[in-house]
């Protein structure tokens, strides 16, 4: 059976100027977790923010009690050198590190100061963030093959595979982007093969596109504007929900 429905609005799209009160009226409004977006101008051609921020509204927020708990922050890391700032992140209350696929092969260093010759790798990186007492999430943009992720979700040491794999349905960088129905697929056959795997979607979520989302069996699913733009945040969370629970056999 497919894991529960979670519903993590991007704060992308909230209030900058209310960051705290928005993230913490969210969770209030019925999400289950915030999606953070974290990019670094290099890997994706866009900035946001960085741990101080994520410390910050962190402390408007209470932590989970327990792993995929309601306020867990699920920090996608759009970062060229994703090794170099788990630890950072940590301190700052992230709960699920999520690097790209395509960035995991870069520095091994273990701080933003610090350089190194040696690269890691999808599953080194994986076991490091567990080490360090996170979950770990790994994302595939949409010109990646989801058949990279075989060898990495059959590994013998659970402590090398990751929590979530999240699907970009649009190209990693901005908010506000049409769907891109044509990565479902690779949805569909993560859920073919990892019945209880936490499989997220970020991108051009809302209303209009949740079913085929939960169709291919999606059941993390990040909304930015749909939710904070919405006249009744409330009820588009719940919308989403129950469109993921009616085909996971929960309602």
């Amino acid at each position: 059976m497919a894991p529960k429905a979670i519903i993590a609005p991007s704060i992308l799209s909230a209030d900058f100027a209310n960051l705290g009160h928005d993230c913490s009226k969210t969770i209030g409004q019925g999400a289950d977790w915030l999606h953070v977006d974290i990019m670094d101008g290099h890997f994706v051609p866009n900035l946001t923010w960085g741990p101080p921020i994520v410390a910050k509204i962190r402390g408007h927020v209470e932590k989970p009690t327990e792993g995929f708990g309601k306020g867990t922050f699920d920090c996608h890391m759009m970062i060229a050198e994703p090794k170099k700032w788990v630890k950072e992140f940590k301190k700052a209350g992230c709960d699920l590190y999520c690097f790209h696929y395509e960035a995991a092969f870069s520095s091994a260093a273990e701080s933003p100061e610090a350089k190194s010759d040696e690269k890691t790798s999808p599953k080194e990186l994986i076991r490091y963030i567990h080490d360090q007492g996170m979950l770990a999430g790994i994302a595939l943009k949409p010109a990646t093959s989801v058949d990279v992720l075989w060898e990495i979700l059959e590994s013998e040491d659970p402590k090398e595979r990751p929590d979530m794999v999240l699907i970009m349905t649009v190209e990693p960088g901005f908010g506000g982007q049409k769907f891109m129905a044509s990565e479902l697929p690779k949805v569909a056959e993560l859920r073919k093969r990892y019945p209880e795997l936490n499989i997220e979607v970020d991108g051009g979520l809302g209303p209009a596109t949740i079913d085929q989302a939960a169709d291919a069996g999606a059941n993390v699913i990040v909304a930015g504007s749909a939710v904070f733009g919405a006249q009744d945040p409330s009820e588009v969370i719940a919308l989403l929900r129950e469109a993921v629970e009616k085909r996971n056999g929960k309602l």
